[in-house]
């Protein structure tokens, strides 16, 4: 990989964005870390494994803001390699009860975040010629998951963000893609099973590999689509990264007997 590559990481504070975040600095990025505060830990963690990081906090559904973030990068580091929109958040209701605050504040975040970053940074990408996007969208942007209007909508709305994307920029040298996580084993699911909504069984019954997602495995498909040399003629693509899920139509005795358990 060339050197001095700059990557930015949203919602880089937990999670599959702190693990991303690390990943790609294995890989030899310098890293931009967003999250609505600086995400200290993640930083600390990155330059104790000799990174170069800074933090650009602020909310991604902030005009403002991200274009501030545009500022600082540039007169930090004057490139922009590698875009990863993950920063996101979880409603879990059902749809007759979802608020009109909770709707437009999962969208915002979810959705008008991700596309005021791809603008923003996608414009200094454009510029050069080259870069890759990547979305951390979801299998409920794929398919419906009860309980969820506005994150499934979010989602959903993510991938045919990411293909227009795609098809407008790849001509131009910037690749939009996007990862599709199943269930991932962290903060988040732990304050979504507190409310009661599912267990570790739940997921883990629907998966044909029985088991939830890591940031790992997140991660290491970021860091697949985000290097041209590895995925240079992958744009417009949702990767499934979700032990099957997507793909397994069948009933649950069926899952279940296939798996082994």
């Amino acid at each position: 990989m060339p050197e001095n590559r700059v990557a930015i990481v949203t919602g880089a504070a937990r999670g599959i964005g702190r693990r991303v975040a690390l990943v790609l600095a294995e890989e030899g990025y310098r890293i931009v870390a967003n999250d609505l505060t600086a995400p200290d830990e993640t930083l600390e963690e990155l330059r104790s494994a000799g990174a170069e990081a800074i933090s650009l906090p602020g909310d991604v559904s902030d005009e403002a803001a991200v274009r501030g973030m545009v500022e600082r990068l540039m007169d930090e580091f004057g490139r922009a390699d590698v875009l990863v929109n993950n920063a996101g958040i979880s409603r879990i209701v059902p749809a007759e009860e979802t608020t009109l605050d909770d709707w437009n504040r999962t969208l915002a975040v979810n959705l008008t975040g991700p596309f005021l970053t791809c603008r923003e940074f996608g414009r200094v990408m454009l510029e050069r010629g080259t870069g890759s996007i990547v979305n951390i969208a979801s299998v409920a942007g794929l398919l419906g998951v009860g309980d969820r209007a506005a994150y499934n909508a979010s989602k959903h709305g993510l991938v045919g963000l990411t293909r227009t994307l795609a098809a407008e920029w790849g001509g131009r040298g910037v690749r939009v893609n996007a990862v599709c996580p199943g269930w991932v084993k962290t903060e988040m699911d732990e304050e979504d099973q507190a409310g009661g909504g599912y267990t570790d069984a739940d997921i883990e019954g629907r998966v044909p590999m029985g088991r939830f997602a890591t940031p790992e495995d997140i991660a290491r498909a970021v860091a697949f689509l985000a290097d041209p040399e590895w995925s240079g003629f992958v744009n417009g693509h949702t990767l499934s990264v979700d032990g099957g899920w997507f793909a397994d139509g069948s009933w649950e005795s069926l899952r279940r007997s296939k798996q082994g358990t």
